[in-house]
């Protein structure tokens, strides 16, 4: 490495700010750590949003835990996918040892075993969190499609269904009722009801259904459903420190799509729940988006350019996010563009496409004495290269980091103790239980059902002989035919006074959720 005046000076000047920060760890000079020199993320820059990025077995886990500790104890919660169950260990106070402790002492650190306040998640229930799911109505159109790998006009066709049930009252609550609005709007009756709006091929239809039920078949059905998931629960503090909540996702290699715009959902919710903040002196909640390339491949221009928008609009509301992954090239330019804290640990250059990696890698950091070329694929475990945005919002000098050590336990927590945990937690009581209420699939189930009936009493009333004349006098009053007694009731009421409300949908076409 070439270095041209005094680093260490640069950098303790550079991260000197006045207000809270995360601390991250110390200046690595030569090898050797200058904890005079500390490199730290300004409290109120988290929301500026980050990358936190590596190859395999770097350290971008234990980075992650690092910064949830110091947002937790700074009074923010924060929101993070456990996709190994690495992060479990938050709940509990660290265990000490000689190298751990040798190694806090050379940078400066402070380390004190600590647990952290901690709810546990798991997607549709699949694993031992606290069952978490969407409505297919709030999850919308866009996300879904990006689920279901549907082309540009399968897209299309999916938002114009959406648009019928949304005008017609017909909540979609799972994956049933979906499928009934379709088989509805592709039988003779329903094509009717699209004939305005241009209508549903068949061939579309039969595309859209196929992949639902492929879709079904990997066990989706417990994703979509009630209670649905009311993302205020992200932003709770207890005892004075921000709510880490963890989701656990099982299995993700066979559904990667659906963890990855998942998560895209909760966010699009809290943006359309939360209210402008502006600046602020620290942030309400800390958004970890891991395996953040899963969220891009394959995506539509129009989806990420939603992406962009969220990111671009969400710090308004105190929201910071931060895209774990391996290279900045997994992250479009335009989402890149607005990441004002990096973290970046070792890239490998084993391959051309390794190479390619890092030579992107380095053109996204500012200029600085170093080699990044050849720094990036030398750093150490538990080290890193940092710039963050100092609290005037210019880039920090760039800086070779020995992380500091998580205080709490750097491995899953016991099972016993994860079990204990969601069984005690108030939201497991909230959304444990499935709700299964009356939605599109009983709605159309209903009017079909009433159409087989009238067609077989007027078919029963032909086959019946002419009734003599009735006597003069009062007429008696006709009986109502079965069409007449749905409409009458109550059920069909209710749905007639929602019919013609559409609901109102906002980023990435997700409903906007009502209080």
């Amino acid at each position: 490495m070439t270095e041209t005046g005094d680093v260490a000076e640069t950098v303790k000047q550079g991260y000197a700010f006045e207000g809270a920060a995360i601390e991250l760890g110390a200046l690595l000079v030569d090898g050797e750590p200058k904890p005079e020199s500390a490199v730290r993320i300004p409290l109120s820059m988290v929301n500026r949003h980050g990358l936190v990025a590596g190859a395999t077995g770097t350290g971008k886990t234990k980075t992650l835990q690092l910064m949830a500790e110091q947002l937790s104890a700074a009074g923010v919660a924060v929101f993070a996918a456990d996709i190994k169950g690495d992060l479990s260990g938050i709940s509990q106070p660290g265990e000490s040892n000689e190298k751990l402790l040798a190694r806090t002492q050379t940078i400066g650190q402070e380390w004190t075993a600590t647990g952290f306040p901690t709810e546990f998640y798991a997607l549709g229930g699949q694993g031992t969190g606290i069952p978490i799911r969407a409505t297919v109505t709030s999850f919308g159109p866009v996300l879904l499609s990006k689920v279901l790998g549907l082309n540009d006009v399968q897209e299309s066709s999916l938002g114009l269904i959406f648009h019928y049930a949304d005008k017609q009252g017909l909540t979609l609550l799972d994956l049933k009722d979906l499928r009934a609005v379709i088989t509805h709007l592709t039988s003779d009756e329903g094509k009717a009801d699209l004939k305005d709006l241009g209508g549903l091929s068949a061939a579309t239809a039969g595309v859209i259904l196929r992949a639902l039920i492929g879709f079904a078949d990997q066990g989706a059905e417990a994703f979509f459903g009630e209670p649905e998931f009311d993302t205020a629960d992200l932003l709770q503090q207890r005892d004075g420190k921000g709510l880490i909540s963890l989701l656990e996702l099982p299995n993700l290699q066979d559904r990667p799509a659906l963890f990855s715009t998942f998560l895209m959902w909760l966010l699009a919710d809290l943006f359309h729940d939360l209210p402008e903040v502006g600046d602020v002196d620290k942030p309400k909640l800390v958004f970890f988006f891991d395996e953040a390339h899963l969220l891009f491949n394959d995506a539509s221009k129009a989806f990420l350019d939603s992406i962009a928008q969220t990111v671009r609009l969400i710090r308004s509301k105190g929201v910071g996010v931060f895209f774990v992954t391996q290279t900045p090239k997994d992250v479009p330019d335009d989402v890149l563009a607005q990441l004002g804290s990096r973290v970046q640990h070792q890239l490998r250059a084993h391959t051309p496409n390794d190479a390619k990696a890092l030579k992107a890698t380095v053109s996204t950091f500012p200029n600085s004495a170093y080699d990044l070329g050849e720094v990036l694929t030398q750093l150490g475990i538990g080290e890193a290269i940092v710039t963050v945005m100092n609290e005037k919002g210019a880039p920090t000098p760039v800086a070779w980091t020995r992380l500091r050590a998580p205080l709490s336990l750097m491995a899953p927590a016991a099972a016993d103790q994860l079990t204990a945990s969601v069984q005690a937690s108030p939201n497991n009581a909230k959304y444990s239980q499935v709700l299964d209420r009356e939605s599109a699939y009983e709605v159309l189930a209903k009017k079909v059902q009433a159409g087989a009936e009238q067609a077989e009493a007027e078919e029963q009333a032909k086959q019946q002989p002419q009734e003599q004349p009735a006597p003069r006098g009062r007429a008696p009053k006709p009986e109502k035919s079965m069409v007449e007694q749905v409409i009458g009731s109550s059920a069909f009421k209710q749905f007639a006074r929602t019919a013609g409300r559409e609901i109102v949908r906002g980023l990435f076409g997700a409903a906007r959720r009502r209080r």
